[in-house]
């Protein structure tokens, strides 16, 4: 056996004990579901399919004659896919191992698509393959005609102080004085003489006049639930100026706190870092879904701040994904590239990274990333748990508590695991810190998990 027969076999038998999830699909035989995986890792996000196993994990082992059959399957997909496919023996039995990259193209197979959804490959109507491939950056809607907008409706010193900014933090090479046309085609925000949507919502006088939900909504509530305003207002305008004007408002409805540094004068802080709640709504507008019949939201309670994005996650990312170095999949690729060139965006896939950084060095917890009725979530919390608290409790509620300072989040399976004790036990730890007001359930059925109060 060779080495790299060796390395696979063995990663094989590491993704058999894995079992079946967003990246592993197992086939115990030949027929057209295997066309229906191949097509949903290639829209979706790379994939390994283990055909000769069974949906228990149980190696049953296929015809080494079959490989010719499963490269033709692949290209039934419309346009053809071509992933690597290798066979090994394990357990005296062949089994195929189908590696499959995702693709910048949309796949179908046998006229219909699908996309990959946790150990699932998910059929998509005519109205999803056009969501999914606007969603996947395959049809980018904000490089799209905005119809009946002209020049008229472009404020002419926002773009000659974008090209000033551009200049400065970038080197970008349009003059400030190049003619707006000119200088919007440079941008790539007009195509045949005619404005983008990107170009109206980064420029224009009123871009709600086209996009009536393109506007930021900030609100102070009172107390911890969003029953109550304090505070409410509601940005609209281009979104360079959002952003600011966002941030101006979250930065007058958060106290200052007395900071130790070691040395002899006290320093004085914002109680969540500034940097941090900037760069979650740079993402928020960013990356947001402009045709959803939503708008950013903003929401500050007393002991955290939500950031609501609109749309999930394009691409096919997952909330782990932003925890970790990640390739940037823009939604917005015009308005993602103009927000780079003023130093909105610093690096690419690296501004949720920035976030957890941040809040950490502040002190704070790890920010919760979610998605709620998918939209993307994102939100930023105060610990609550003093010392005398924490003497109060168990060695084992402790180490609960540090668990969710570290990941912001824990399931029970995860407590198990962790405590090294039973369902039962662990169920009456989490209702005492329940009623201790330490934590708080969230989620349903199998999705419950906890996070600090």
């Amino acid at each position: 056996m060779t080495i790299q027969k060796y390395k696979i076999k063995d990663k094989t038998k590491k993704l058999i004990k894995k079992g079946e999830n967003q990246k592993i699909e197992f086939k115990s035989k030949i027929n057209d579901r295997l066309g229906n995986s191949i097509c949903s890792f290639a829209n979706t996000n790379n994939g390994t399919i283990l055909l000769g196993i069974g949906d228990n994990g149980k190696i049953i082992g296929i015809d080494k004659k079959y490989e010719e059959k499963i490269a033709n399957i692949a290209h039934t997909c419309k346009p053809s896919v071509y992933p690597e496919i290798e066979a090994i023996e394990i357990e005296d039995k062949n089994v195929f191992v189908v590696e499959v990259k995702k693709s910048d193209s949309l796949h179908s197979f046998k006229n219909i698509a699908y996309k990959r959804i946790a150990s699932h490959d998910k059929p998509l109507s005519p109205e999803e393959v056009i969501e999914f491939a606007k969603d996947t950056g395959k049809i980018k809607w904000d490089g799209q005609i905005c119809e009946g907008a002209a020049l008229k409706d472009i404020d002419n010193e926002k773009v000659k102080w974008f090209l000033r900014k551009a200049k400065a933090e970038r080197n970008f090479g349009v003059n400030p004085k190049t003619p707006i046309g000119e200088a919007l085609k440079r941008l790539e925000l007009m195509k045949k003489g005619k404005l983008t949507n990107a170009a109206v919502l980064l420029f224009g006088k009123n871009p709600q006049r086209f996009f009536s939900l393109a506007e930021t909504r900030c609100a102070r509530f009172k107390g911890i639930e969003p029953l109550k305003f304090l505070d409410m207002k509601v940005f609209g305008g281009n979104i360079i100026d959002q952003v600011d004007k966002s941030l101006n408002f979250v930065l007058e409805h958060i106290p200052m706190e007395i900071f130790i540094t070691g040395k002899p004068a006290r320093e004085e802080r914002y109680e969540y870092p500034p940097d941090a709640i900037r760069e979650a709504i740079i993402n928020a507008i960013c990356h947001r879904d402009y045709e959803a019949s939503s708008n950013v939201q903003i929401r500050i309670f007393d002991d955290r701040i939500e950031v609501w994005g609109c749309g999930p996650l394009p691409g096919g990312q997952t909330i782990e994904d932003l925890k970790k170095k990640h390739k940037s999949i823009l939604r917005n690729h015009l308005i993602g590239k103009c927000f780079f060139l003023i130093k909105f965006i610093e690096e690419w896939g690296t501004g949720t990274n920035r976030i957890i950084k941040d809040c950490l060095k502040h002190g704070l917890p790890e920010p919760l990333f979610e998605e709620v009725a998918k939209d993307l979530v994102i939100t930023f919390r105060k610990y609550r748990i003093t010392e005398k608290i924490l003497e109060e409790l168990t060695d084992r509620q402790r180490k609960i508590i540090e668990y969710l300072k570290e990941h912001g989040r824990i399931s029970r399976k995860e407590s198990i695991e962790i405590l090294n004790v039973s369902k039962d036990t662990v169920f009456r730890e989490f209702n005492y810190l329940q009623e201790k007001g330490i934590i708080k359930r969230k989620g349903e059925g199998r999705n419950v998990y906890y996070v600090l109060a």
